[in-house]
């Protein structure tokens, strides 16, 4: 099938030294049936999700022909127990359950479908498909922004502490990097490598079908670099987009 084999040549490409077999610390093909798999709903109530590996704070994950897909973002204030009639998708809050993911890479294949905004998230120029690393809470993490409105890749990290959801960004590195426009309907592998250092500073690296798009090292912008191992995810904002082959591996 032609998406099956995209994937799959977009897989092979992003890999500069393939990992060995087994070596995956965590890994979903979404092979599930089609439907949702888990959403905001469920977290907050305490229900059970499809698959207990996924925690969701804010939106819903579906499952779409073998891909994990946000549905059509529609601007509801919360989700719905099915995510029908509302998925709240526009803001898009995926993270693994587990906490222990130190040096590792992200990795994942990606097709954008569209940007989209609502009166309850009017378009911004950061909407748009992010991952997230060492994320300790909401209020801390670091994430890696591949996709965005304005065409700009950067590489963030929230302290704990300030106006933005109890917390504070802070740009790492160059900071925003023009010339890497949204190109949709496409798949491409994209992936993020967090490391930490001898000297407590933390390097992350993001890469797009294997080329190296972006390499920072922070040493403590804002507050302590964040060296303990942390769930990982997928952050979405105004954004529709199937995702599929979401691995972990060291890195």
């Amino acid at each position: 099938m032609p998406r099956i084999a995209a994937v799959l040549l977009a897989a092979l490409a992003a890999a500069l030294v393939p990992a060995p077999a087994g070596a995956a610390l965590f890994h979903d093909g979404f092979n599930n049936r089609d439907g949702l798999l888990t959403n905001e709903y469920r977290y907050w109530n305490h229900l059970p999700s499809r698959d207990p590996r996924w925690q969701m704070t804010s939106g819903s994950l579906f499952t779409r022909g073998g891909t994990g897909w946000t549905g059509h973002p529609d601007g509801c204030w919360s989700a719905s127990r099915r995510g029908r009639p509302c998925n709240a998708s526009d803001v898009f809050r995926l993270n693994t359950r587990a906490h222990r993911f130190g040096d590792v890479r992200v990795g994942f294949a990606l097709e954008n479908l569209r940007l989209t905004s609502s009166d309850r998230t009017p378009a911004e120029d950061w909407d748009g498909v992010h991952v997230w690393l060492h994320y300790q809470s909401e209020f801390e993490l670091y994430y890696a922004s591949f996709d965005r409105r304005d065409g700009r890749i950067v590489v963030k990290k929230k302290c704990a502490g300030g106006s933005t959801n109890g917390g504070t960004y802070y740009e790492l590195g160059p900071g925003e990097v023009p010339g890497y426009p949204i190109r949709f309907g496409r798949w491409k592998h994209v992936s993020a490598a967090i490391r930490d250092n001898s000297d407590d500073s933390v390097t992350i690296t993001m890469r797009r079908n294997g080329r190296r798009l972006l390499r920072v090292t922070d040493r403590g912008v804002g507050c302590a670099p964040i060296a303990a191992p942390g769930a990982v995810g997928i952050r979405g904002d105004n954004d529709e987009f199937r995702f599929d082959d979401f691995t972990v591996t060291p890195a």
